[in-house]
């Protein structure tokens, strides 16, 4: 089967996009780009019956590619109360309870919200046992932050997971307190998150069916073809295989199992997946994480936050031994390694420790290993990305969502210098972006608009020096994303032999002005040459 695209502005993100000839036309063959140049040139190369799509003046591109999210979490924060709007403990409460009462048949499963961010709540705190108790005292109830690194629970939640006065601080994660400094108040943050997830996993009830379709249509309606799910538990792999084996993923996944949940025992048992696409599915490495949040404050820094308690500077998740074992494992197995660091001392450990590993192993650089958020990241450690062939993928959308909140974590040096895109591209980094969904949606658009504007929530340019043009935009959320997956020869560019995922927008992001790049709308979605979203 073919089609012939047509009539439009046709951005192949190849070499070629700036000659002096545009390209007209793209054709399609079993899937796969079979060419892009002239109308006539097409016409010749087809077998003289493609089906015709006329573009009608809109925008034909590769489609885009999700660098970091968490899809089978996205499923679930789907089916959860939404308290992304909500903007003061009342509206939390009252979320909760509305969500509560659509859900008669739940009985006595626990409830779990999701979206709340305290930077923005009223009360300028995050929300305590005493707000979620007044939902209810016998349902265990989760209030999780945006960032998915810290939570908020009431009584029976807390009592559920074992968590009292004589309960400690796990390593790398803080049990909020009453002011007599014993009592939980409810606040969990990192891994002290953990216990409490453990003992409500048995007992949440998902719409399996609903889950599945949640999970992956919010990218498909966004232009995303390839999605990450990164730190799979084994959990999350026997549904994303089940999903595999009965046809239902529409867009290609990638999944890295994290390495302190039991990660290698999972690629192990799904070895079959390991490097190669089976029905959509594949895992690509190992995901680690190093620190938390840094709007939370719990990334960790070499330097204290400003504000609060004096000298202050977050905290680790990992020992260095700890961290270093884990490194370690990964290139022994050959396996790409994707690091959670917001903080530049996470960076550094990072740095430090997987120079070391790879020095002891005698390796090579063509694992492509993976710094994910790179919020805070230096030069210097620019430098050394550089030099180690560490991509950078960059939550850019932090400029706009949390812009605001860095100038007064950091100050202005530091705060500026969020996602520093411009001063990777700079040095040599391979730079994409993600949107860490279900932190925030996949809009590649608006990461695009960020990276180009570095606009904040009040209307304040964040890092002025760090704006990137709308072509370099483009390149991170298509073929340097296929990079990131070792694709980049399959996906990511319009070119002839690659697989025909495309997206057509209603307008080029680059002929209109940069200030509306973040109003463009996906129109279609297409994925092997197959129609998978079409905006009615």
């Amino acid at each position: 089967m073919e089609q012939l695209y047509y009539n439009g502005k046709i951005i192949t993100m190849s070499e070629k996009d700036f000659e002096a000839k545009p390209t007209e036309a793209v054709l399609v063959r079993d899937g796969l780009i079979a060419g892009a140049g002239s109308m006539e040139e097409m016409k010749a190369l087809s077998s003289g019956a493609p089906v015709m799509t006329d573009l009608e003046g809109r925008c034909l591109m590769p489609a885009f590619i999700d660098a970091h999210s968490h899809m089978v979490m996205n499923g679930q924060m789907a089916l959860c109360a939404d308290l992304s709007e909500c903007t003061s403990f009342d509206d939390i409460a009252t979320a909760l309870k509305r969500f509560m009462q659509g859900k008669q048949d739940a009985g006595k499963a626990p409830l779990i919200g999701y979206g709340y961010d305290h930077n923005f709540l009223a009360e300028g705190r995050h929300p305590d046992r005493d707000v979620l108790d007044q939902v209810s005292r016998e349902i265990p109830i989760m209030a999780m932050h945006i960032s998915g690194h810290m939570a908020c629970v009431n009584s029976a939640a807390l009592q559920l997971a074992g968590i009292s006065a004589d309960t400690p601080d796990p390593v790398g994660g803080v049990i909020g307190r009453r002011n007599d400094g014993q009592e939980p108040d409810g606040y969990l943050e990192e891994t002290a998150m953990q216990q409490l997830q453990k003992a409500l996993a048995g007992q949440m009830q998902y719409d399996i069916p609903s889950m599945m379709r949640l999970m992956q249509q919010v990218y498909i309606e966004n232009g995303i073809t390839t999605v990450q799910d990164g730190a799979s538990s084994m959990q999350d792999m026997m549904l994303l295989d089940q999903m595999a084996k009965m046809g239902a993923l529409r867009a290609d996944v990638v999944a890295y199992p994290l390495l302190t949940a039991g990660g290698s025992q999972v690629r192990k048992q799904f070895a079959h997946l390991s490097g190669a696409y089976t029905q959509h599915l594949k895992i690509g490495g190992y995901k680690l994480i190093l620190d938390g949040s840094p709007q939370g404050r719990s990334a960790w820094m070499s330097k204290p936050y400003l504000g609060g308690e004096e000298g202050y500077c977050g905290y680790p998740w990992l020992s260095d031994e700890e961290a270093l074992r884990w490194i370690r494992l990964a290139i022994e197995e050959r396996q790409q390694i994707l690091v959670h660091c917001n903080g530049d001392a996470a960076s550094e450990q990072f740095l430090n420790l997987y120079e070391k590993a790879l020095k002891e192993s005698g390796g090579t650089k063509e694992l492509r290993p993976v710094m994910i958020h790179c919020q805070t990241v230096r030069n210097d450690q620019l430098d050394r990305m550089a030099e180690l062939g560490m991509i950078a993928s960059v939550f850019v959308g932090h400029v706009w969502y949390w812009g605001d909140i860095h100038m007064k974590n950091f100050g202005s040096e530091r705060g500026n210098h969020i996602s520093p895109v411009k001063d990777a591209l700079d040095r040599g980094v391979v730079v994409n972006f993600h949107q860490d969904t279900p932190v925030t949606k996949p809009n590649m658009l608006h990461s695009v608009w960020c990276a180009v504007n570095r606009i904040s929530r009040s209307g304040e340019v964040i890092g002025a020096d760090q704006k990137i043009s709308v072509y370099e935009a483009l390149k991170a959320v298509t073929i340097q994303a296929a990079y990131e997956y070792f694709e980049e020869d399959s996906k990511g560019s319009i070119e002839t032999g690659k697989r025909a995922d495309l997206v057509v927008l209603d307008r080029s992001p680059l002929e209109v002005d940069p200030m509306e790049i973040k109003e463009i709308q996906v129109v279609m979605t297409i994925k092997d040459g197959d129609v998978i979203y079409h905006r009615s």
